[in-house]
């Protein structure tokens, strides 16, 4: 009983042991949220006396629930404004000092929580011998709303609260860690979607240096960062749908989340995400990588081949689409660039539903990522890279290997009910999980990703592009997306002359 008991800096913790691991959830990381504090940086949790249980999990991020993410196993069944808590998965609570590994989750930056089945931090800790921390964050309106600009500096972080949480989660780790069987100086830190977008900031947030020293990034780059002037505007639609002025900011601090939530909702996707406030971010986070600011750590970074079929596969808009309306969905997405992708991305001039999933994972996925490596290869820090090609069977093959697919595949989650809707259920998906779940733990304990189970996979750098391509036969392919890239690399050019 006394290893599931931990004294943590606020207080006693009483955890739960199954099958030889030991979990501590729903364990404060910061005050909740709420009233003059919403909009505001996170500020350190309250003592309390006692053993405070810690056995289930906490409310998750005020959300809309989205038909997607409960596909990808969301579960929005306990929302709460309060919500700032986090969960540790341990081998033992002991002096051990493990490698750590801190998962930020995925979902647009409105959706999603550190709670979710498939973040199930037991296989790591049994397979792996480290100590796993999923945290919630605030999400959309609440975490990254921009009012410094309309409010002064009483809002002048509000646009990043969201990943002002993610920092705050990673100083309670360096604080507490150790008595977790956990070593504060080995952190890994690891997402996908926009919790990889999250890492790509964090890898250019001042407050966020020296509390990790590894990265991994799935699905998600250092791309994703509002102009301060294009937050501001996002801020203007969200007041004008609420009706509040300009001049009584105040008033948000009031109203309740769900009315918050309905005027996001009303906002174009990714509308809400972190931003370059000049004061908690003051560059965007390419330009600070680039400059070194991240130069010591080890980057870890891939894409999966089919990232954007789930998007357009379940959207109304595509379904029996006709040829004009076909090009007014790339014309929506892409502009002036349709004749440009015409002429380098198809013989005929014929746009396709495969064509304009095909070009957003370039845009979003693809370039971002080999942007981020290059910048960080530049700085002399190891980078990984790897592209994720198995494809599910499931609705008759047309999702491929679409974004978030390779999640259970990495926690080694692949038996779960609403993981077997996602992978379907054939065995051989097992050979692909022990690859992938085996080198994040490698890259964790060392910095290395290569494994027995593997191939030889060298670091990657801008001469051979080398990259793992995860599959039921996995293989080191040296620049496998090159015709595409060169094509986009011509595009990006023709843009600029």
């Amino acid at each position: 009983m006394s290893n599931l008991i931990v004294e943590s800096t606020y207080g006693k913790l009483r955890g739960e042991e199954v099958d030889g691991v030991y979990a501590w959830k729903g364990i404060p990381f910061a005050k909740p949220p709420v009233g003059p504090l919403r909009f505001r940086a996170p500020e350190l949790p309250d003592t309390w006396e006692g053993v405070r249980d810690a056995t289930s999990f906490s409310p998750v991020a005020p959300q809309t629930q989205r038909e997607i993410m409960e596909f990808f196993g969301n579960d929005v069944s306990n929302v709460n404004e309060n919500c700032l808590y986090l969960n540790v998965w341990s081998p033992s609570a002991d002096d051990k000092k493990r490698p750590v590994m801190v998962w930020i989750h995925g979902g647009a930056f409105v959706t999603g929580s550190g709670s979710s089945s498939w973040y199930d931090g037991a296989s790591f800790a049994e397979q792996g011998d480290v100590v796993v921390v999923t945290i919630n964050y605030r999400l959309g309106v609440l975490g990254f709303l921009h009012l410094g600009e309309i409010g002064g500096n009483e809002y002048a972080t509000s646009g990043n609260c969201g990943i002002l949480d993610q920092v705050a989660a990673l100083q309670w780790v360096q604080d507490n860690i150790a008595k977790f069987g956990g070593d504060p100086n080995n952190v890994t830190i690891f997402g996908e979607s926009a919790g990889a977008m999250s890492i790509g900031v964090l890898l250019g947030f001042p407050s966020a240096q020296g509390l990790f020293q590894k990265a991994i990034l799935q699905s998600g780059a250092a791309a994703n960062a509002h102009p301060s002037e294009t937050a501001t505007k996002v801020a203007g639609h969200v007041l004008a749908a609420l009706q509040i002025e300009p001049t009584n900011l105040a008033k948000l601090e009031e109203l309740p989340v769900e009315q918050l939530l309905q005027a996001a909702d009303l906002l174009p996707s990714m509308s809400l995400q972190p931003v370059i406030d000049g004061v908690s971010l003051p560059k965007h986070p390419q330009e600070a990588i680039a400059e070194g600011m991240s130069k010591e750590v080890t980057v870890l970074i891939g894409t999966n081949k089919d990232e954007f079929n789930i998007f357009t596969a379940f959207d109304p808009e595509w379904k029996d689409a006709d040829e004009a309306k076909i090009k007014s969905l790339f014309e929506k997405n892409f502009g002036p660039l349709v004749p440009v992708v015409q002429q380098h991305f198809t013989q005929n001039g014929k746009l396709t539903q495969e064509l304009f999933n095909k070009l957003v994972t370039i845009t979003i996925f693809t370039h971002p990522a080999q942007i981020l490596a290059e910048l960080q290869n530049a700085q002399g820090a190891p980078v990984w890279m790897y592209r994720f090609d198995w494809e599910t069977p499931v609705f008759n093959g047309a999702l491929k290997a679409t974004h978030a697919l390779e999640i259970p595949f990495v926690w080694n989650t692949l038996d779960l009910p609403n993981t077997i809707n996602f992978t379907g259920d054939k065995p051989d998906r097992q050979i692909v999980a022990n690859q992938m779940h085996q080198a994040w733990i490698n890259f964790a304990r060392n910095g290395n990703p290569n494994t027995d189970d593997l191939p030889e996979w060298p670091q990657y750098d801008v001469k051979q592009r080398a990259t793992m391509i995860f599959n039921i036969e996995s293989k080191t392919v040296n620049d496998p997306n090159q015709e595409e890239r060169l094509k986009w690399e011509q595009i990006a050019m023709a843009l600029k002359q």
